[in-house]
């Protein structure tokens, strides 16, 4: 057996994910057929427990919209630029000892993600996309930004998740990793039904500050803003 999230938009507001875990029998080896028997393991379980119409979204999807929105192929344009998510992931990590290798935007994503700078340059310490700065705190803030981001540019895909209650993607798994493409599109789903996408992609001090639930009274925000279209 194994444990995997399942990603549910919460519409009333912060933290605007719900996190529900899920035990499921777990097909192990490497295959993609054995992904598949995981995934329909795990969906089917979730179904059981209230959460009937997921998607899984990853290259080992059985559905093909699951595969298109996977961050190795959802692609974000920004000054003029388009990329894959991944791409702009890795080509905008800032390190202690180097950083951002922007050339990584033109890379295939496989090779953005195991190029040697990426392990070698130290801890991450900011991102730099197309010159506008993101924290490392939250640790999972640039990465959601930057999937949302990317729903909104692609309307033909974000107009397809509306049909879903929650996403999974079965190779993540929270005690290895933290950033994950099934909680971004959760989080897109989330936003948007409380009316607060258009204004997180275009300032992002809005989006800090929801994301940090810094917009109370009384509470200060970081102001950053962002500018391309």
């Amino acid at each position: 057996m194994a444990q995997r999230p399942v990603f549910i938009p919460e519409h009333s507001g912060y933290p605007f994910v719900k996190t529900v875990d899920i035990e499921f029998k777990w097909s192990p080896g490497m295959a993609k057929s054995q992904a598949q028997k995981s995934i329909r393991s795990l969906h089917e379980a979730a179904a059981k427990a209230g959460f009937p119409r997921l998607l899984e979204i990853s290259s080992k999807s059985e559905d093909n919209l699951g595969v298109a929105l996977s961050a190795f192929n959802l692609s974000i344009t920004g000054n003029n630029k388009k990329m894959s998510v991944e791409c702009a992931f890795q080509g905008s990590k800032v390190f202690e000892q180097g950083g951002p290798y922007t050339d990584l935007y033109s890379a295939s994503s496989l090779d953005a993600k195991r190029d040697e700078r990426i392990r070698n340059s130290g801890n991450i310490i900011a991102f730099d996309f197309m010159g506008v700065q993101f924290p490392t705190v939250p640790i999972t803030l640039f990465y959601d930004w930057l999937y949302i981001t990317a729903l909104h540019q692609n309307k033909k895909l974000s107009d397809q998740i509306l049909q879903y209650d929650g996403f999974t993607d079965i190779a993540f798994n929270p005690q290895k990793s933290w950033n994950c493409q099934a909680r971004s599109a959760a989080l897109f789903l989330a936003l948007q039904a409380t009316g607060k996408l258009e204004q997180v992609i275009s300032d992002t001090a809005c989006y800090l500050r929801l994301a940090t639930d810094t917009g109370k009274p009384g509470t200060g925000g970081v102001q950053m803003r962002f500018g391309f279209g």
